[in-house]
């Protein structure tokens, strides 16, 4: 981690933007195309990252500013798929080791990808991948650790993303962003707040687990019950303290959609604009769809479009 500091300055993201540009690509802004939509919804296409998701972004700052003697040793994360295929995407670029602490529930196709990528994937529990999060390491793995989320750099990276949907839409009304660890959120509503401060900032959960709106609720960080489910990118059994203070004064309401809705989101996507999203890439346009972000111009970051094809057959046929 850098000595940039919390709130993120627009220059670290401009700077941020520069550093990327090898790796990231400018994502289109392209309008949903579904009949008797209640906004004209965009969709940011981050499934289009060369991992196929926005992590790519934040990996790549984040190691951009390590030194190369901490390189050296390798990097770690502990991810349920994307930051790890951003991460050792970003290794394998460095020819340097990349180590994945991951859930167990962690689906195949993404624990395929982080290994083409020459990750070694780690599986362990639900709450040993928890805790690797809160220690920043994990016991008998050496390496520079990179938070998927809790690290300003990372958030930095994601904050590119703000820059770019404003040069395609400078009349943006609202953002729907998917909510994981917060990373994405905050990154992108840093930018939003200084440069479009009239825009309103959503953020996306499933029911089956959706942490920060009840947070939100309770006025402070708060444990609910977490089910599995195809939703895997997004979700978990609760929020950081240090994400929800940030968020809290960022964003302006967590909207939640039902695992319906989210499914219903993907075949919409791939029935009128031939987009392939996971479910948490889906899950903001879910909510987009039933009218609780408002009217006017929305953006829907379209997280990633890592999904089992077996899974996505399955959804589409229902």
């Amino acid at each position: 981690m850098t000595q940039t500091t919390w709130p993120l300055s627009l220059s670290a993201v401009h700077d941020a933007r520069r550093t990327i540009s090898g790796s990231a690509i400018k994502t289109p802004l392209v309008r949903l195309n579904a009949p008797n939509a209640p906004a004209e919804i965009y969709l940011k296409l981050e499934n289009l990252q060369p991992i196929g998701s926005f992590k790519i972004r934040g990996a790549a700052n984040a190691i951009a500013h390590l030194p190369m003697e901490r390189l050296q040793q390798g990097v770690v994360t502990a991810s349920a798929g994307n930051m790890a295929q951003g991460v050792a995407w970003m290794a394998r670029k460095l020819g340097i080791d990349s180590t994945i602490i991951a859930p167990a529930t962690a689906p195949d196709i993404k624990i395929k990808a982080i290994e083409r990528l020459g990750g070694r994937v780690i599986k362990v529990s639900f709450d040993e991948w928890w805790r690797a999060f809160e220690e920043r390491a994990f016991s008998g793995v050496d390496g520079a650790f990179i938070h998927a989320f809790d690290d300003p750099d990372v958030m930095t990276g994601n904050g590119t993303i703000a820059l770019e949907v404003l040069e395609d839409l400078s009349d943006v009304d609202a953002i729907v962003i998917p909510w994981g660890g917060g990373g994405l959120t905050c990154g992108i509503a840093s930018v939003l707040r200084e440069l479009r401060p009239s825009c309103k900032i959503f953020t996306a959960e499933v029911t089956t687990a959706a942490p920060l709106a009840a947070s939100l609720s309770a006025g402070m960080p708060t444990e609910v019950a977490y089910e599995k489910s195809f939703v895997d990118g997004i979700g978990s059994k609760g929020v950081f303290p240090q994400m929800f203070e940030r968020a809290k004064n960022l964003i302006d309401d967590a909207l939640v959609a039902d695992l319906q809705s989210v499914a219903g989101a993907i075949k919409s996507l791939v029935e009128f604009n031939h987009v392939v999203a996971e479910g948490a890439g889906a899950t903001p346009v879910a909510c987009a769809l039933s009218g609780k972000a408002g009217t006017g111009k929305i953006v829907c970051v379209v997280s990633g479009g890592n999904i089992d094809t077996a899974k996505l057959a399955e959804l589409l046929a229902h």
